[in-house]
């Protein structure tokens, strides 16, 4: 196997755009293909191949790489693929899914001969960009010499957490990662939202905790966008965030534990999505504390 292969990347939203860009730069041979064309398209300039379909845009691929919406919309591409699927081909699933739905894409690709790795990714638009996402993969270790050069095209570290795909390992970490993503996102936005009807200075908070144990970076960076407005482009959208969120309570609720924090910034972000803000950075689910816009203090 050569360090040199073809991917077929299905799914160029914010994330798959950027991965792709990262496989042409390490010089590898990229087909891409997007529901909506238009994202795909924008990849043209950069070298891609753009498929009008799923089974066009895996012809002839070393390595599959998934990035679509959910568990279920990347089932029903790989099956509309399934035709031009190359036997023995690496499928490498980076969506984040729910535990059921990698069971069933693992049994689809048995049925297809391919090797399967349940790998999705650790960060958010400016670390796809740069090549710096961590990726959190499941697989045999037959195969991985395949899908290691795309994984180290998109990131920079690869933490293996088991040999088969179907048992979901590299996922069930996502989800709990997540889980912790989410709720800090959900109490950056809540601090300020009650340090703005207190009229409290975000500053006097953020010194308050300067340095000790309650302050983090992932914080200033979620606070920083709120502030100053720069809630879009996204780095992770409201809507996916809320698919993310509820993906977490399902997986609690079927193995015995119930997550209210994830429950609640699910119930947030949907509210948020609803006043408009889904496709804005998932930090906008501050203004769901808000009926009305802007708020006044009291």
């Amino acid at each position: 196997m050569t360090d040199t292969l073809t991917v077929s990347v299905l799914g160029t939203g914010i994330m798959g755009a950027a991965m792709a860009r990262n496989l042409l730069r390490a010089g590898h041979t990229v087909r891409v293909w997007n529901r909506t064309r238009a994202k795909a398209d924008a990849l043209s300039p950069d070298g891609a191949h753009v498929a009008a379909t799923p089974a066009e845009a895996v012809e002839s691929a070393d390595v599959v790489l998934s990035m679509l919406y959910d568990g279920p919309v990347t089932l029903e591409t790989m099956r509309a693929a399934a035709p031009s699927l190359p036997p023995g081909a690496v499928w490498a699933q980076c969506t984040t899914s729910g535990i059921d739905d990698v069971a069933g894409m693992a049994a689809f690709a048995r049925d297809q001969g391919l090797r399967f790795y349940d790998s999705p990714v650790l960060g958010t638009r400016k670390p796809a960009e740069d090549g710096q996402l961590t990726v959190l993969a499941a697989g045999p270790a037959e195969g991985r010499d395949a899908v290691t050069p795309v994984f180290d095209a998109v990131g920079t570290r690869t933490v293996w957490t088991g040999e088969d795909g179907a048992e979901a390992s590299a996922t069930r970490l996502k989800l709990v990662a997540n889980s912790w993503v989410l709720a800090a996102t959900a109490a950056a936005g809540e601090t300020l939202a009650l340090a703005r009807v207190l009229d409290v200075r975000p500053d006097d908070f953020f010194g308050l905790i300067a340095g000790g144990p309650l302050d983090m970076g992932y914080l200033h960076a979620k606070a920083q966008l709120i502030l100053e407005e720069r809630l879009s482009p996204a780095q992770f959208a409201v809507t996916t965030a809320a698919k993310d969120a509820g993906l977490i309570v399902r997986a609690g609720e079927r193995h015995g534990a119930r997550l209210d924090v994830a429950a609640a910034s699910a119930r947030r972000l949907e509210r948020a999505a609803a006043q408009g803000h889904g496709d804005e950075d998932m930090a906008a689910a501050y203004h769901a504390s808000f009926d009305e816009w802007p708020p006044s203090a009291t």
